[in-house]
């Protein structure tokens, strides 16, 4: 009863001065916008970032040749990773549930009269299972064409856009290098990104490593565990293997990288939530700015109440009483401000991807309360010394103030 009486003195009190109370009430309506504008942008990237790389496939790792090196100083990518490397891991590695040799080289991309760079891919029919590629018609090659070297090729789609158009690829002819190939099916579209299959050429391994780029070597091997919790075990036995097959003495470096692809992902989320609590930090700055206005305007309010509080004083209120009214109208001030302020940060989240496409706030539910929480908490701890001030007046000298 008392505390609804004090809410309605105080939301009274404010309402005379309604100006005052609105300037007071910006910083935090500011801070705490800013704040959730800042997290939505943050986690928006981090589930950008998190979802592209598990486009990638799960429980992948990619074996790439190491760098040669001469006192320390890098002279070119060794040319060690064979078929045979790729074989071996398949069959010799327990947990492995599939892998893909690469072949790899950019390449002009021939259709009638259009000519485009691209990127030729030469690997297995598995690779499109290992990385989760979709088709969006047609079909990709068997294992038996890869083994009969044959001129066959899965586009991608940006590619296929950018050389056919709208028309439908399955069934035409493009000429890498001179070489005719038949296309036979057109991938789903998968968005930039590391890895992304959008402006790919895919064909046989066999067929890229003989006909187009002319070498026994593979530029990767891509492969996958069976399950996430033996891609360690599976890694460090793949190391084994090809330090074996390498023939590379003990206490030598490998002449090969293994990159895990879910550890990357794990690095990759705890950059992106430091990422997010630097922005959700930087504009909390404001929300102390916000305070200290608070702060100001409740010292000037104190001053020009004094007379009030002797008042008050004089028939009977206590200092607990007083500095209750005090600190309720502060909270009223930031906890509507921090109402407001969520508000219109949702609001601005939502509106970024009119400005541009690289960018999908996401707007949590607990950002929003965590901010609302924090800035009424501001208007408590803000709002004391005003409040502790006004408790401790003389009620003598209030009364004789003009």
């Amino acid at each position: 009863m008392y505390l609804s009486a004090t809410v309605k003195v105080g939301i009274k009190s404010l309402a005379s001065n309604k100006l005052r109370s609105a300037l007071a009430a910006l910083g935090i309506i500011i801070g705490t916008s800013a704040v959730i504008a800042m997290l939505a942008i943050g986690t928006g990237a981090q589930k950008q970032v998190l979802s592209r790389l598990s486009s990638m496939g799960a429980n992948v790792m990619i074996v790439s040749p190491g760098l040669r090196g001469r006192g320390g100083v890098s002279t070119g990518t060794q040319q060690d990773l064979k078929v045979e490397d790729a074989r071996a891991i398949l069959e010799e590695v327990p947990g492995v549930a599939m892998v893909a040799p690469v072949a790899r080289a950019s390449a002009q991309i021939k259709y009638f009269g259009k000519n485009t760079q691209g990127s030729l891919f030469g690997t297995s029919s598995s690779y499109f299972s290992l990385r989760d590629i979709e088709l969006e018609n047609g079909r990709i090659f068997t294992e038996g064409e890869v083994e009969r070297n044959l001129r066959i090729a899965v586009i991608g789609s940006e590619l296929s856009n950018t050389v056919f158009g709208k028309t439908d690829p399955v069934g035409e002819i493009v000429k890498v290098k001179g070489i005719a190939f038949t296309v036979i099916g057109k991938i789903k579209a998968k968005g930039e990104g590391w890895g992304s299959p959008d402006n790919q050429l895919f064909v046989p391994y066999t067929t890229a490593m003989n006909q187009i780029i002319g070498t026994e070597n593979l530029r990767e091997v891509n492969l996958q565990a069976q399950s996430e919790s033996i891609t360690a075990s599976v890694q460090s036995d793949v190391e084994t293997l090809l330090r074996k097959r390498h023939k590379i003495a003990r206490g030598d470096e490998n002449d090969f990288t293994i990159t895990n692809m879910d550890e990357i992902k794990k690095n990759m989320s705890e950059v992106t939530n430091v990422f997010r609590l630097l922005l959700g930090g930087i504009a909390a700055i404001s929300l102390v700015v916000g305070g200290i206005g608070i702060m100001n305007v409740m010292i000037v309010t104190v001053t020009e109440r004094t007379r009030e509080i002797g008042i008050r004083k004089a028939i009977g209120a206590t200092e607990a009483n007083i500095m209750t009214q005090f600190l309720v109208e502060s909270v009223i001030v930031s906890g509507f401000g921090g109402l407001v302020g969520v508000l219109l940060g949702i609001m601005g989240a939502m509106a970024i991807p009119f400005f541009t496409s690289s960018i999908t706030p996401v707007t949590e539910t607990g950002s929003a309360l965590l901010a609302l929480g924090v800035s009424a908490g501001i208007g408590i701890f803000f709002g004391l010394y005003p409040a502790w001030k006004a408790s401790k007046l003389d009620p003598i000298e209030a009364l004789r103030h003009e």
